[in-house]
């Protein structure tokens, strides 16, 4: 079976995204800080460049929560098809956690967003089947990352860790009671350590 991979972004004391995150302000207050390794911040190096292969290799599905996909809450009152455009980065199906029913919304360039209203678990399992060889991706947020940590699917698993701190937010392991992963690469630059890890055991 494919490796489950996942690749997150955080600031030294551990958010994913700043507090008041919005449409406007999707990564929340301050949250590009923790971002500018790979959106076009000038002090980026090689390193960084690295690292954003890691983040963009392609898999064969994705699962992400519902606030990732877009701002919209509650029922879906809007045609809202995501924050990338028309063609989104994905290139395979993405597997959406929501607690309300949608249509698959087909995009350019072979995305296709499914959404799942029966957990984690059923997303995965649909995603891990789709998938076959190419690997499934935990895209995030960090609520989807905690229940994949918890679930003990992803194999690697790769932290960005950026020289700021937030003090509030999303914070990524809230709930997450064991980290059994192991490091195998690490690079730096101004901007984050990127570290490597692999599940313990797992070659």
């Amino acid at each position: 079976m494919a490796d489950t991979t996942c690749h997150m972004s955080i600031s030294v004391d551990g958010f994913a995204a700043g507090p008041d995150q919005s449409r406007d302000n999707p990564l929340g207050m301050r949250g590009v800080e923790v971002h500018g390794w790979h959106i076009g911040d000038p002090r980026a190096n090689e390193a960084d460049e690295v690292a954003t292969g890691w983040l963009m290799r392609p898999r064969g599905a994705y699962v992400m929560g519902r606030n990732m996909f877009g701002p919209v809450r509650g029922g879906w009152d809007e045609d809202w098809r995501g924050w990338w455009g028309p063609e989104p980065p994905y290139h395979a199906p993405v597997f959406v956690l929501t607690h309300h029913a949608h249509d698959p919304v087909e995009m350019e360039g072979g995305t296709t967003f499914h959404f799942v209203t029966e957990g984690f678990d059923v997303a995965y399992a649909r995603a891990s089947e789709t998938a076959g060889d190419r690997g499934v991706d935990i895209a995030g947020g960090a609520s989807t990352v905690r229940q994949a940590l918890i679930a003990g699917v992803i194999d690697e698993f790769t932290l960005d860790i950026a020289p700021t701190l937030l003090h509030s937010g999303e914070r990524l392991f809230d709930g997450v009671e064991s980290f059994d992963f192991e490091p195998v690469e690490v690079l730096q630059s101004p901007l984050a350590t990127h570290i490597r890890y692999r599940r313990a055991g797992a070659g």
